[in-house]
């Protein structure tokens, strides 16, 4: 592996804040209503936020398009499918915020959220650190 231990850390803490503004903060009205629909527009939309964010932290850390492009495309049909499956699952389950199945499947959403980004630290670090 050619990254240093600092530059994977660096890179988590950018993909963390990445992260919780696009799943907190830019989020929309229409990207959280028909969650349970697979062809979403709204989850469409989500996903590119995602994608742009993502595209901005490797750029950030000097990867190039090349390695960036298919990376971010890999993320964004992940995340995509892990919140259909959350949309679906609550919305079948007829749960609600009070419900603590609705909470162990958002933690569910968010832990294969982050498994996503050790994935992609990995790849980053085995091929986009060394400017593939």
């Amino acid at each position: 592996m050619v990254a240093s231990f600092s530059a994977l850390l660096v890179l988590l803490c950018l993909l963390q804040v990445k992260h919780m503004l696009a799943d907190y903060f830019l989020q929309t009205r229409s990207m959280l209503d028909g969650r349970a629909d697979y062809l979403h527009m709204g989850r469409l939309a989500h996903v590119g936020v995602h994608g742009a964010g993502s595209a901005i932290v490797f750029l950030i850390v000097g990867s190039s398009l090349l390695f960036v492009f298919p990376l971010v495309l890999a993320e964004g049909i992940v995340h995509y499918h892990v919140d259909w499956w959350k949309g679906r699952y609550t919305s079948e389950q007829q749960l609600t915020t009070a419900d603590a199945a609705y909470w162990r499947a958002s933690g569910i959403d968010q832990a294969l959220h982050q498994f996503t980004y050790i994935g992609m630290i990995w790849l980053w670090g085995v091929y986009g650190a060394a400017g593939i």
